[in-house]
């Protein structure tokens, strides 16, 4: 029975280990990433294309483990698309900052519900050959968290199936980059960021919702706060 109990101590111990050093990265990364989004202008440019540059170094990375041309073509379709996208939609000089700090919240929201709930509920896994950590629970959990910040900023329905819509796209990157390291072989796309590996593993939903957000603004127009 205590030995039971033991492992179940360090079962729960070791669901939590990393989350210091996330927390940690969070609190000085953030600051500096939403002070350039704030103002905009060159410095969202800059700080946007030297995450692009680190983007492709990791791919290159990854793609010396698997040599492939296709694979390195396949990272432009994965990395090009979103960045361009966070650029395109905070140069809105009406609507951009509040537009991509909505998709920034959805998407923030939404890995920290599925990490959150993934780890306190567990449960059946959606995709154990491609992704042994992440389950139902947690997919629930993001997408729930996601709708609650649409409903905060827009408080309609509308705005619910927008932020939980982008939420699931901001998962569905994460899941297809859990595949793509799966297919190289490694855990971390790289080690830039303690707690989160590398840039792609940080920034693969932004990758996959700042171009779905980009498609609702075109539907909409410029200028239209996407919630609204």
């Amino acid at each position: 029975m205590a030995r039971a109990l033991a492992d179940r101590a360090a079962s729960r111990a070791q669901r939590w280990s990393d989350l210091r050093l996330r927390a940690i990265s969070t609190a000085v990364l953030a600051p500096l990433a939403l002070g350039c989004l704030w103002f905009g202008g060159w410095p969202w440019i800059v700080l946007v294309s030297l995450g692009t540059l680190g983007l492709a170094d990791e791919w290159r990375k990854l793609a010396h483990r698997r040599p492939s041309p296709l694979f390195l073509v396949a990272g432009l379709f994965c990395i090009l698309p979103g960045m361009a996208a966070l650029i395109w939609l905070r140069s809105d000089a009406l609507a951009g900052r509040s537009n991509m700090l909505f998709v920034v919240s959805i998407v923030w929201a939404s890995d920290v519900g599925a990490y959150l709930l993934g780890r306190l509920l567990g449960g059946p896994k959606i995709a154990p050959a491609v992704s042994p950590g992440k389950t139902w629970s947690g997919s629930v959990g993001g997408v729930v968290c996601a709708g609650l910040i649409g409903l905060a900023l827009g408080g309609t329905g509308g705005a619910v199936l927008i932020a939980a819509a982008l939420g699931v796209v901001s998962q569905a990157g994460d899941l297809l980059e859990s595949g793509i390291k799966r297919h190289v072989g490694v855990k971390d796309s790289g080690t830039l960021i303690p707690g989160h590996g590398g840039l792609l593993d940080r920034l693969d939903g932004i990758l996959a919702a700042a171009p779905a957000a980009a498609l609702i603004v075109m539907a909409l127009g410029r200028g239209v706060e996407i919630w609204q």
